[in-house]
């Protein structure tokens, strides 16, 4: 295979295609500026690899190095031998595609493919520059580090803030609570005293009104 067929020939042949499409959709009311092709995703690169790669694979068992293999066999049975290295080669590559597609669902390849991207593309829009290590261990720790802990730090701040609040309105809550049953006791003391002397008055009244022996 030639040079035009790796992954970057191939996604500078397909950009071009692209970019030619758009040039003569939108080449009459576009201004005759010339169409910008949008850059391949990581998928679409990915799965470029991938054809690639069978591709290669392929010119790799060609027919040629099948049959002189099988020499024997293939001056018997040219047309069997060159069935069976098609239908080796078919499923050769379909077996290939399945093993990659299962490592692809299993590790959510699509997602993290698209998330980059879109982590890509969300950096170009940014002003402030991106970080850059300063040769100085103990600075890039601290700038680092610092930052998170005086997040951590506001949070936690917060949260003790919270829970101070929520233990004064306990702690009220506990008072009144209190207060209401010394309210009660005294309530109820009050009620046994009245009670008490209602019990004796009626004992005296009984005694009083008693026939004399």
């Amino acid at each position: 295979m030639g040079g035009g067929g790796g992954p970057v020939g191939r996604l500078d042949m397909a950009a071009a295609r692209s970019g030619a499409e758009e040039a003569a959709v939108g080449g009459d009311g576009g201004g005759g500026g010339p169409a910008v092709a949008a850059a391949p995703g990581r998928a679409q690169v990915f799965a470029t690899v991938v054809d690639t790669f069978l591709e290669k694979l392929v010119a790799a068992g060609s027919y040629q190095r099948f049959a002189s293999c099988y020499r024997c066999f293939y001056k018997l049975q040219p047309e069997m031998t060159r069935s069976i290295y098609e239908q080796f080669i078919s499923q050769l590559q379909t077996s290939i595609k399945e093993e990659i597609q299962e490592v692809k669902d299993e590790g959510n390849l699509e997602v993290l493919f698209n998330s980059l991207d879109k982590i890509v593309e969300e950096a170009k829009n940014r002003e402030e520059p991106a970080w850059r290590p300063s040769g100085i261990p103990e600075e890039d720790v601290r700038s680092a580090v610092v930052p998170y802990l005086l997040k951590h730090r506001a949070y936690l701040r917060k949260v003790l803030k919270q829970k101070e609040e929520e233990n004064r309105k306990v702690a009220e809550s506990v008072l009144a609570g209190r207060d209401r049953i010394a309210e009660l006791q005294q309530l109820i003391q009050a009620r046994k005293r009245a009670w008490q002397a209602i019990s004796k008055e009626q004992r005296e009244l009984v005694t009083t009104f008693k026939e004399p022996q």
